[in-house]
């Protein structure tokens, strides 16, 4: 069995002598796989360095969730929250270009703005404009407002332009549905609407309402004497915590549709 034993049997390991094959090395593929879901490399660069006293200048002007009202005596945007998780009412002492703009603005932001009116023909034009086409906005006589089903998805806001001594609505504030009620000027019923309000704008008064409006929302004296003056478009809006002066400044589009701003139509 001489020949058996002078052949090497098959499969045995070839130790010793063989090079040893170096590992593979990995491509740009591989590199890429194995960064999956942390993205590609990107470029080198050197990093930026800020002082720390110029860290504000990268602040970024983001404000309130809401309805943009105008500008504040500094230049910044004035936001009023009209939709709430809660019943939430609002009265406007002042003229009707100014709730015709926060009623578009409002329709602006996707909500619903349910117009009650005993004078349809000053809202008609705004109402047919507001929606494009979409019934965004619906103008109602005075009592005949339907419920609106409102929703966080789908929040409304109805705007009562029922006069001096407008009459209780039959839809009311609720949860997502706020109500602005319009007061040309003060009247018997002003005084209960003006307590009993969470928001309370004030434009252009004479001195005695000015004096009467101040007794109810505990207005500082300069605050009062300034209700006199107030120029078209200015007004100041009020909580039970805050004051605020604020310049509605409208648009190109609102000019077009609603003219330039007025206390007085």
């Amino acid at each position: 069995m001489a020949a058996s034993t002078g052949m090497p049997q098959a499969g045995s390991a070839r130790t010793g002598s063989a090079p040893a094959v170096p590992a593979p090395r990995p491509d740009a593929d591989d590199d890429r796989r194995r960064r999956f879901g942390f993205g590609l490399l990107g470029p080198r660069r050197e990093r930026h360095v800020l002082p720390l006293e110029q860290l504000g200048a990268l602040a970024l002007p983001v404000g309130d969730d809401g309805v943009v009202a105008g500008v504040d005596a500094g230049g910044r945007p004035a936001v009023l929250g009209f939709h709430h998780p809660v019943p939430y009412d609002v009265v406007l002492v002042g003229g009707l270009w100014t709730a015709q703009v926060l009623a578009l603005r409002t329709a602006a932001t996707g909500a619903r703005v349910a117009v009650e009116s005993g004078r349809p023909q000053v809202w008609s034009n705004l109402v047919q404009a507001a929606g494009g086409g979409q019934p965004c906005m619906t103008l109602h006589d005075v009592g005949r407002v339907p419920p609106q089903g409102p929703s966080v998805g789908s929040p409304v806001l109805v705007v009562r332009d029922c006069g001096m001594r407008p009459p209780r609505g039959r839809v009311t504030a609720l949860p997502w549905q706020s109500v602005l009620t319009l007061l040309p000027y003060l009247s018997p019923v002003a005084p209960r609407l003006l307590e009993n309000a969470d928001l309370v704008g004030v434009q252009r008064v004479s001195p005695d309402e000015a004096a009467q409006i101040g007794r109810i929302l505990g207005l500082t004296a300069a605050e009062v004497e300034g209700l006199s003056s107030l120029p078209d478009g200015v007004t100041l809006w009020c909580t039970r915590r805050d004051r605020q002066f604020v310049a509605t400044q409208p648009t190109d589009a609102e000019s077009g549709l609603l003219g330039a701003p007025r206390r007085i139509d």
